[in-house]
C-alpha cells in the first residue's frame, strides 16, 4: 500500500513538473518580445482604413491635434463600458483632439459594429480594420487599446483596457 501511495505521488509529481515545463514554453513563444512596437516613444504607423461610409480615411504623421487611436470589438465588455466615457471626450476635446475608433472588424462582425455605434450614439470617425492588418500593425492582442499620439505623430501613451475619465482629460491635456 505504502509502495503504491508514493509511486502515485511521484507519478503525480512528475505529470505536474511536464505541464508547468509546458505551460512555461508556451508562455515564452507567444510572449510579445520587450521591443514590440509601436510603443511609447516611438512614430505611429501611418495607416488607411474605410470609415462606415467605405470613405478611405488616412491616419498618421504630424497632425494639427492630438490624436486618440481606440481599437475596439462590439462584443467586448470593457469596450461596452469605455464607450459612453470615449463620446464625452470626444464632446468635450474635438476641436483639441482627433478621435479615431478603430473596429477590429476581423474579429467581429460588421453588423454588430454598426450597431455598437447607433447604441452608444458614437459620432467621431469609425474605421472599419475589416482584414485586421492595422490591429496587427500595433500589435493589439487585447481590447481595448487605446493610443494618444501627439501633434508630431509621436506615441506618448498606450493604454490596454479602461480608465476613468478623468485619467484620459489628464493625458490628453498634458500632451495637448
Amino acid at each position: 500500500m505504502n509502495r503504491r501511495r508514493s509511486m502515485l505521488i511521484v507519478i503525480a509529481m512528475l505529470a505536474i513538473f511536464a505541464f508547468y515545463q509546458n505551460a512555461d514554453k508556451d508562455r515564452s513563444e507567444a510572449a510579445p518580445t520587450g521591443d514590440a512596437k509601436p510603443k511609447k516613444g516611438y512614430a505611429a504607423p501611418s495607416f488607411e482604413l474605410p470609415d462606415l461610409a467605405d470613405r478611405p480615411v488616412r491616419v498618421g504623421g504630424p497632425a494639427d491635434k492630438v490624436v486618440l487611436i481606440n481599437f475596439w470589438a462590439s462584443w467586448c465588455g470593457p469596450c461596452i463600458l469605455e464607450a459612453p466615457d470615449l463620446q464625452k471626450l470626444y464632446e468635450r476635446y474635438k476641436d483639441t483632439m482627433t478621435l479615431i475608433g478603430v473596429n477590429a472588424t476581423k474579429y467581429d462582425r460588421e453588423r454588430e459594429a454598426r450597431q455598437f455605434v447607433d447604441d452608444f450614439g458614437l459620432t467621431f470617425p469609425i474605421l472599419m480594420d475589416r482584414k485586421g492588418a492595422v490591429t496587427d500593425l500595433y500589435n493589439v492582442a487585447q481590447f481595448p487599446t487605446t493610443l494618444l499620439v501627439d501633434k508630431n505623430g509621436v506615441i506618448r501613451e498606450r493604454i490596454t483596457g479602461v480608465i476613468p475619465v478623468a485619467k484620459w482629460e489628464s493625458l490628453i491635456e498634458k500632451w495637448n
